[in-house]
């Protein structure tokens, strides 16, 4: 098992950046695959990023690609969603999510029933 926990969002200007981080317990952590999703109010969950347990593989949605940055630090436990040039539409809940990949190093998952583990969320801001 592991559980999950995001933080760093916040209230932003259009054009700024945050960096998101969202921590896990347990061991095992780099046998997870992760991915970062979001739910704008009002509108369903959507893929936002993905990163293979080794960190070698990542995916991104077009509408952040070359601008969200994912990665983690397997040391720390941690996964990163770096986040620039931010734009109103951004504007969402952000979840991190977690599935056990053991074996499988350079898999990635973008879909949301894909993953088994997911944090409470944190709500990014981004004003015009």
């Amino acid at each position: 098992q592991v559980q999950l926990v995001e933080s760093g969002g916040g209230l932003v200007q259009a054009g700024d950046s945050l960096r998101l981080s969202c921590a896990a317990s347990g061991r095992t952590f780099s046998s997870y695959a992760m991915g970062w999703f979001r739910q704008p109010t009002g509108k369903e969950r959507e893929f936002v990023a993905a990163i293979s347990t080794s960190g070698g593989r990542t995916a991104y949605s077009d509408s952040v690609k070359g601008r969200f940055t994912i990665s983690r630090d397997n040391a720390k436990n941690t996964v990163y969603l770096q986040m620039n040039s931010l734009k109103p539409e951004d504007t969402a809940v952000y979840y991190c999510a977690a599935r056990f990949t053991y074996g499988r190093a350079n898999y990635y998952y973008t879909q949301g029933n894909d993953y088994t583990h997911w944090g409470q969320g944190t709500q990014v801001t981004v004003s015009s």
